[in-house]
């Protein structure tokens, strides 16, 4: 399945103006349970008095990521780093068009060709390393990027059916997506083959999770690309499918999971 061709049009739907954009992070954070995973996860950090001053997003995309961490650390400079020059020029003339752009920039960048050194106390990486073959040469980049003492935090999908893929022979449901998922030893052995050490590694999308995935995001999306006329009854969709997905989102952030569909991965440099 495409799934870039409806972020495009989900995109141009919300970009009309600066509070749709916001409404569109908004919506984003409530229904992909990512997002949730990420969000607890830099409270925590908070929690432990950690308050980094330079940031970067690797893989901004639509920069709701960004965006979330400019209210979480407002002392912070914070970078988004995105190969679509398209989605970069975007996300520059909003956090401009809202005034954000004296701490929040957006930059063109190969994740597989960085080459920054000591720069960021953060570095976030959310479901872009099952988009890159290349995955050790970037850790070693974000490795290098990062300063020491630094934090890098990752989601990924997971070997244990990530992607939708539960089986040898299944297609990943995304076709962007060049792994259909790590295993906790497989990254763990990159990630230390890089440098990283201190690595924390546990399963998110578990049975909750999973059943919500399939609710709030793969049904939705079948349906929007089967026919685009299915995007005008999502809000209804939605009124009656969310409140089952929020909690069960809120168990699957709260629970300890032996197997899950993703991965949220914390190390440090």
């Amino acid at each position: 399945m495409q799934y870039d061709p409806i972020k495009h049009s989900l995109g141009k739907v919300f970009n009309s103006t600066p509070f749709l954009r916001r409404l569109f992070y908004r919506l984003l954070d409530l229904l992909l349970l990512r997002s949730w995973h990420i969000r607890r996860e830099l409270k925590n950090l908070k929690l432990t008095g950690f308050t980094p001053e330079q940031i970067a997003d690797a893989g901004s995309g639509f920069g709701q990521y960004v965006y979330f961490l400019s209210m979480r650390y407002p002392g912070a400079q914070i970078t988004g780093l995105d190969i679509k020059q398209e989605q970069v020029d975007d996300c520059n003339r909003f956090f401009s068009a809202i005034k954000l752009d004296n701490k929040v920039s957006f930059k063109y960048a190969d994740l597989t060709k960085l080459e920054e050194h000591e720069e960021w106390d953060l570095a976030l990486s959310v479901d872009v390393m099952e988009h890159i073959e290349d995955d050790r040469t970037v850790f070693r980049h974000l490795y290098k990027g990062l300063k020491p003492g630094g934090i890098l935090l990752i989601s990924t999908p997971s070997d244990q059916g990530g992607s939708d893929v539960h089986h040898e022979h299944d297609d990943s449901f995304i076709d962007e997506h060049v792994r259909d998922g790590y295993g906790v030893e497989e990254i763990d052995e990159k990630l230390r083959e890089a440098g990283f050490e201190n690595i924390q590694i546990k399963y998110s999308y578990g049975r909750p999770g999973k059943i919500s995935w399939r609710l709030s995001m793969k049904y939705p999306i079948l349906l929007a690309n089967f026919s685009k006329i299915f995007l005008l009854v999502l809000p209804l969709y939605y009124l009656l499918v969310y409140p089952f997905c929020y909690f069960l989102n809120m168990a699957d952030v709260r629970g300890t999971h032996s197997t899950g569909t993703g991965l949220i991965v914390k190390c440090k440099k």
